[in-house]
Order: C-alpha cells, then sequence, then structure tokens
C-alpha cells in the first residue's frame, strides 16, 4: 500500500463520519484553547506585576525597619529594636556604588486649595526621587536637597491631584495647606498610574522631616537605595547589613533587593501559569479519552474494511498507521483550532478588558500542540492494534 493510499483512506475515514469527527477533534480543540488562553492570562499577569515593581527601575536595595525572619532568641529582644532614622539614611547615601537614598514615609492627611479639599496620600520623601524612583517632575522642580530636619515647607503635586485641585491651571508658586500646614507648591509630577492597587498620582510630596513631625513618627519606613549598575547587588546588601549592624547593635532590620523580590515574584508567578495550564491540561485529558472511544468504536464499525484491506495484502504494519493517522489528524486539526480559538480569546479579552493583560506564552503553545499529537498517537495505539491482529477471514466472515 502506497502512502498516498493511506493518506487517501485516513481522509475518506473521517470525511465519512462527519459529526463524529468534528466533536472528537472538539475535545482536543477545547483542551488546546483552554491552556492557550489560562496560560495566556497567567503570563500576561506575571509580566503585568513585574512591569509594576519594576516601573521605579531595577538597580533598588530597600531597608525597612524590624527582622521578617525568626530568630531562636528571647522575646525581650524586641525592646532593643531601633526605628530607621535619617542618620542611618544619610550614613547610608556614603557608601561606595550607592548612588542616591531616598528616605521615605507614608501618610494620610487633608488637603486643602483654592477653596477645594481633598484627603489623599502624603509621601515624605528627599530629593532624589526622580532619581531613584524614575519619575520626573512635568512642571517645576522636586522637592530641594535641604538638610530634612530644617527642610523648607514646599509640597510637590502628582499628576491627578494637581489636575482636581488646579485644573488647566498652573499650580506653581500657589499655597496649599497640608494637615494644616501652609506649604508652597514648587512643582508637579508626571502620570506614574497605580501599582498594585495604590494610586501613585493621587499624592502629593513633602520633606521628610515635616512628614515625621506631622504623622508624629520616630522612624523611617523605607530608605530606597539606587546603586551603580556594575555593582553586585548580594555584595553591597552585606555592606549595609554590616554598616546598620554597628549602628544598631543588632540585625533589627530587613534589607531587599530588586533581585530577591522578582526572583519570589517570579516563582510565584511561574506556579500560578503552571497551575492554570494545568487545568487546560485536564480538558486535554479529557479530548484523549474522547478520542480513544472513537477509534475504538471505529475499529469495531470497520471490521469488514479491515479483513478486506488485509485480503488484499495490506501489512499489520499498513493497518495500524492507517488508524494511527486517523487518530492524529483528529487530534492535530482539533489542537491548531484550539490554538486559534484560544489566542484569538486571548486577544479579545486584553481588547476588552485592558486592566487584564494577556500574553500568549508560545512554549505553552507548542507543548499543548506536541501534547495533542502525543495523545492523539497513544489513544490510537490500542484501537490500531487491535484493528492489525484481527485475522483476515474471521473479519470478513463477521461482516
Amino acid at each position: 500500500m502506497r502512502m498516498t493510499d493511506l493518506i487517501e483512506l485516513t481522509g475518506s475515514a473521517i470525511l465519512a463520519q462527519r459529526t463524529r469527527s468534528l466533536l472528537t477533534g472538539l475535545g482536543i480543540a477545547v483542551g488546546i484553547a483552554a491552556v492557550v488562553l489560562l496560560t495566556a492570562i497567567g503570563e500576561g499577569v506575571q509580566r503585568f506585576v513585574v512591569q509594576e515593581f519594576t516601573q521605579f527601575g531595577t538597580n533598588l536595595i530597600a531597608v525597612s525597619p524590624g527582622k521578617t525572619e525568626t530568630f531562636g532568641v528571647s522575646g525581650a529582644m524586641i525592646s532593643s529594636v531601633r526605628p530607621l532614622s535619617l542618620d542611618d539614611a544619610q550614613d547610608l547615601a556614603r557608601l561606595p556604588q550607592v548612588r542616591a537614598v531616598v528616605p521615605f514615609i507614608q501618610g494620610n492627611a487633608e488637603v486643602e486649595a483654592a477653596g477645594l479639599s481633598r484627603r489623599t496620600t502624603v509621601f515624605g520623601t528627599g530629593a532624589a526621587v526622580p532619581e531613584v524612583w524614575q519619575i520626573r517632575p512635568t512642571l517645576g522642580r522636586f522637592l530641594p536637597d535641604d538638610e530634612p530636619r530644617r527642610a523648607r515647607a514646599f509640597a510637590v503635586l502628582g499628576s491627578k491631584l494637581q489636575q482636581e485641585l488646579f485644573g488647566t491651571r498652573s499650580p506653581l508658586g500657589e499655597r496649599i495647606r497640608i494637615g494644616g500646614e501652609s506649604y508652597r507648591i514648587v512643582g508637579a509630577m508626571e502620570p506614574k498610574g497605580q501599582m498594585l492597587g495604590f494610586d501613585l498620582d493621587d499624592t502629593v510630596y513633602i520633606p521628610v522631616g515635616r512628614a515625621m513631625a506631622m504623622f508624629d513618627r520616630e522612624g523611617l519606613m523605607e530608605v530606597d537605595m539606587l546603586y551603580d549598575e556594575t555593582a553586585d547587588a548580594a555584595a553591597l546588601a552585606d555592606t549595609i547589613r554590616k554598616r546598620l549592624v554597628a549602628r544598631h547593635g543588632n540585625e533589627d532590620f530587613t534589607i531587599v533587593t530588586q533581585d530577591q523580590m522578582l526572583d519570589v515574584l517570579g516563582s510565584v508567578l511561574d506556579v500560578l501559569t503552571l497551575a492554570v495550564g494545568a487545568l487546560g491540561a485536564i480538558s486535554l485529558l479529557v479530548g484523549g479519552i474522547g478520542i480513544l472511544t472513537i477509534m475504538t468504536i471505529s475499529v469495531n464499525e470497520r471490521t469488514g474494511e479491515v479483513g478486506l484491506l488485509r485480503a488484499l495484502g495490506a501489512q499489520r504494519r499498513q493497518v495500524i498507521l492507517l488508524f494511527l493517522g486517523e487518530a492524529v489528524a483528529l487530534s492535530v486539526a482539533g489542537g491548531l483550532v484550539g490554538l486559534v480559538a484560544g489566542a484569538g480569546g486571548a486577544w479579545l479579552i486584553g481588547a476588552a478588558i485592558p486592566g487584564l493583560p494577556t500574553h500568549v506564552a508560545w512554549g505553552f503553545v507548542a507543548l499543548a500542540l506536541a501534547i495533542s499529537f502525543v495523545i492523539g498517537l497513544l489513544a490510537g495505539v490500542l484501537p490500531a492494534s487491535r484493528a492489525a491482529r484481527l485475522d483476515p477471514v474471521a473479519a470478513l466472515r463477521d461482516e
């Protein structure tokens, strides 16, 4: 039997039972579409979260007060925890390879201007915010590099707060009241959007020393450091640890590098993507069982055809190839349809819901198509082997 004859017989067998073939391929198509769509959502969410965390730059190290790890020490050690101070931040700024430092606290206060008022987020920061956080003023300038404890009463508005209070009018030089204190506006920031639910545009920036007094805080919430691209983050983090231990007497702080944070996020989101992909794989398994069932029924219905082929001299290998080809053709056709449906569905979701990013993970797509091929192969093995073992005379007699 020639290869062209095998292909022709396979195609005619599929077309002879169009409805059954369509439903069989549909099982695989649904599985592939589910894998493509779910992994596209998972991959899109992963990229979105990573982008959110890297929008402030990638060469960052953050130090926060308190130790997040547990040690076998007495609870009395808690009383020795010192807050992060402005002196700590200034000392860290003098370390080699540290380009800039931003001491940071956050609070909430009433902001009043031009007869309008609203409650908003207040960031107490330093002058290096544009360099460290990768956010620039669109009007005026950012806070000047004053000594933190004697900083002038200047404020910089987030883009949304500027629009709400002043509309299209320039706010530069205007007076506003923040938490009952008067400040002069020296700048307005570019739009930054939201980060994990926090609106970075509905904010006002004031000097960190004044914010500490406003919110009655003894220490900083965080110190962010921008370091040279050529520096080793782990080695620099160790240097920072030693410097702060020397100042505090013990390690009562937590150091997190951008690389560590992204590694943790990446591992969590990878598990998420694999989990949603596994849900789609269940649909693939169901589709494989459907192909196995249909091919078994097909062998029973085509007993006479198999007997005739064997009587005409077809080898067992050729009979096996005939049924395997039919199973693989159904699974591959279903896989391609599922690929188009899944990719199209991911595109439609991304277009309809911009807040839910999607990105087709072509690695998973290739794996899903390979799995659909293997499923068709495996699902056709038992029926094809059974067909090849049929005795030609007995098969023709049964027919």
